[in-house]
């Protein structure tokens, strides 16, 4: 039986431009949670869990108020983090990113990432459906962890505010990536979180 993992990155966070490390989502970012549970709405999820910051808490909560039957808990294996350090293949472009992180990050970065991957995609024998709201970086590596990428990988794997991606195990077979950042949901003018060019 398949398991399906719908990751969905939060909405939009207020004044995010300037720095700051968490906040409630910006009027874009409520919209574009709404028309992404319209998109979900069919979708019979088994379980759902988010990360305990605020711009994914909010996100989670808009989703759910759409969907009555289901009730999203707070998981700290899903914390915005930073999943691995850099390795000798990671291109120098990356230099000046890991100049600003600690290596006391990078170590609970690398743990959180661990158990996350043994608590979410581990093999299950019935047809499920769980949806995982949390951020950039640790979609990256779950694409990354599926995909068996190089571990600093996961930083050149992008996903926009509201984008989803859908990951698929059947019984004995690997996991798949069947969608990533998928934005059909949201018209032109609410897509971000990536650099321009890519926003379409």
């Amino acid at each position: 039986m398949p398991h399906h993992l719908y990751l969905v990155r939060h909405g939009e966070q207020l004044d995010a431009e300037h720095g700051l490390q968490d906040g409630p989502l910006s009027p874009r970012g409520r919209r574009q949670a709404e028309l992404l549970a319209e998109r979900l709405g069919g979708i019979p999820f088994d379980n759902a869990w988010h990360s305990p910051l605020q711009r994914a808490t909010e996100t989670a909560a808009i989703i759910a108020a759409k969907m009555p039957s289901l009730s999203p808990e707070p998981s700290a294996l899903l914390f915005d983090c930073i999943p691995s350090g850099p390795a000798p293949a990671t291109p120098k472009a990356y230099d000046a990113f890991f100049g600003s992180v600690t290596e006391a990050e990078i170590e609970a970065g690398t743990a959180q990432m661990e158990d996350a991957a043994a608590e979410f995609l581990r093999s299950h024998r019935d047809d499920r459906h769980d949806l995982l709201i949390t951020h950039n970086f640790v979609i990256g590596w779950f694409v990354r962890e599926v995909l068996s990428a190089p571990d600093w990988r996961w930083l050149s794997i992008n996903q926009a505010n509201c984008g989803l991606t859908v990951l698929t195990q059947r019984s004995g077979r690997p996991w798949n990536l069947v969608v990533h950042n998928d934005l059909s949901h949201l018209p032109f003018e609410l897509r971000t979180g990536l650099p321009e060019p890519f926003a379409v």
